[in-house]
């Protein structure tokens, strides 16, 4: 991590990740990168539907491929760079026949190491294989949940699943949100964990990183009128008034459960994530 001589007020609360040490270009493969707009938390009306986004720097958007559909045939990592999309670092890979692509990087991996999408590849960071070859305890990121749909859990800087058992032709992950759920064991997952695990530990400083980032302010209920919010209005600071905490739209988020009672995956679940006070 990177820290910064207090000049001012604002510097002397940063703390960002010290790329210069981390990544080998600044550049991104003009190939695999195309425009994008962002729809900044609007629906296809233009009506808000996600608060506190907006604004921010333009971005690139880089391909990454998910799919990891060329089987047998190795890679090796010819740079580490920068993805304004994602917590994770990236990586260009080559494959033998030529081809590039952009991966989402393990921990630890350098330029120059190789990896292999393959049925019978060994349990080696970086490579990719299915669920039935991977063992008890290993670690995985990039994980799909429906065989050749690609990977969509497990994508986040730091992040890993941890393989708890094999039975009846499904496995038993362990999520980082400490659920447990099954998939088939014809799924493909990456052995290892996603780079760029200090992404945890930034401190943005000031208000205008934030807004960089496109993350506009967040106000807060007790700061607003009553007409406005179930926690607004009275004179100074005041509790919350309500027995249950509310959202805006007066809806309880503490204490009940979420999650679609009649929800596709509910079968797949073993063990509810924990929620709540640790």
């Amino acid at each position: 991590m990177k820290s910064y001589k207090p000049t001012t007020k604002s510097r002397r609360g940063t703390l960002t990740i010290d790329y210069r040490k981390l990544l080998t270009r600044t550049t991104p493969e003009k190939s695999l990168t195309v425009g994008k707009k962002r729809h900044v938390g609007r629906n296809n009306l233009g009506r808000i539907t996600t608060r506190h986004k907006g604004g921010g720097n333009k971005r690139l958007y880089r391909m990454v491929d998910f799919l990891y559909n060329k089987h047998d045939i190795s890679a090796r990592i010819d740079s580490i760079e920068y993805d304004p999309n994602r917590s994770a670092f990236i990586g260009l890979a080559i494959y033998a026949d030529g081809e590039k692509r952009y991966v989402v990087l393990p921990k630890n991996m350098k330029v120059g190491d190789t990896f292999i999408v393959s049925q019978k590849a060994p349990i080696e960071v970086g490579n990719r294989l299915p669920f039935k070859a991977i063992p008890a305890g290993a670690y995985v990121y990039n994980v799909e949940l429906k065989p050749g749909a690609g990977a969509k859990i497990v994508r986040s800087a730091g992040s890993f699943a941890q393989v708890v058992a094999q039975q009846d032709g499904f496995t038993q992950l362990k999520l980082p949100s400490s659920e447990i759920r099954r998939v088939q064991e014809t799924c493909w997952a990456t052995i290892g964990t996603v780079s760029n695990d200090e992404n945890k530990l930034v401190k943005y400083g000031k208000a205008g990183r934030s807004r960089w980032k496109g993350i506009r302010p967040t106000v807060r209920g007790t700061a607003m009128n009553p007409v406005d919010h179930p926690y607004g209005g009275g004179e100074g600071v005041q509790g919350r008034g309500t027995k249950r905490p509310k959202t805006k739209w007066g809806k309880v988020t503490g204490g009940r459960k979420t999650r679609t009672p009649k929800k596709y995956s509910n079968a797949n679940v073993i063990t509810r994530r924990k929620v709540g006070k640790k």
